[in-house]
């Protein structure tokens, strides 16, 4: 549920604001605000996702209101005044409806914000992504997307992540089950390799910039499916 304040110094506007969010899945209108101070006091102490805003209120224009937020939520512009427009895209505003809008202009708005907001916690999650492995006395923690490829040296693992690698004692296995499902595959006995890295595949090997790693018997056939089904 996407958590919403509105705040406007027209009680009409924010009363059309309740009307619309409520005929909307998957939003909540906590509270509405005609207070610029009252809204202030209340994202303080509340967590909120998403405020309407109006920019031309009398007491503090709405563009300077949503600068002096120290974690300000995603924001909406709601405004009869377009001259605000490039101002608000600035602030990084998910939309700027102008009024008086209709409800499917208002929809519009809030299919935004839902993508927006999943394409942000996609990307929260990719870059919270994360392995934690023994080296060098340590507990290091590798980020997943800077994994290159992971090499099996007899009793240790080399984890290429840049111009220096990670080495630990592990087991391929063991290195395998920290890893996410469906995004590395092993290729050879020591070799295992995510496929966001793969540049190429031919003559039984694959390219990885300009490293080259072989394709093992074993490991032939699944590939081979992976491939088909990428």
């Amino acid at each position: 549920m996407i958590r919403c304040i509105a705040l406007d110094d027209e009680p009409l506007a924010l009363d059309l604001i309740k009307a619309f969010i409520e005929k909307i899945p998957g939003f909540s209108l906590l509270k509405s605000f005609t207070d610029v101070f009252e809204a202030t006091a209340y994202l303080k102490l509340n967590a909120v996702d998403l405020i309407f805003l109006d920019i031309n209120m009398p007491d503090v224009n709405g563009i300077k209101f949503f600068q002096s937020l120290e974690n300000p939520p995603a924001l909406v512009f709601t405004t009869a005044y377009s001259q605000y427009a490039v101002q608000g895209f600035e602030l990084e505003a998910i939309d700027y409806l102008l009024k008086p809008f209709s409800f499917d202009r208002f929809e519009i708005a809030l299919k935004k914000v839902k993508e927006s907001m999943e394409l942000k916690s996609l990307k929260d999650k990719k870059e919270d992504e994360a392995i934690f492995v023994r080296a060098e006395y340590s507990l290091v923690k590798i980020p997943v997307a800077d994994i290159q490829y992971i090499e099996s040296l007899g009793d240790y693992i080399k984890i290429y992540i840049g111009s220096k690698p990670i080495v630990t004692h592990s087991t391929m296995k063991s290195i395998l089950e920290k890893l996410p499902l469906g995004k590395f595959s092993r290729v050879h006995r020591s070799f295992v390799v995510p496929h966001s890295k793969i540049d190429s595949i031919r003559n039984r090997k694959i390219f990885i910039g300009a490293v080259q790693i072989p394709v093992g018997d074993t490991y032939l056939d699944a590939l081979n499916k992976l491939l088909s089904t990428a």
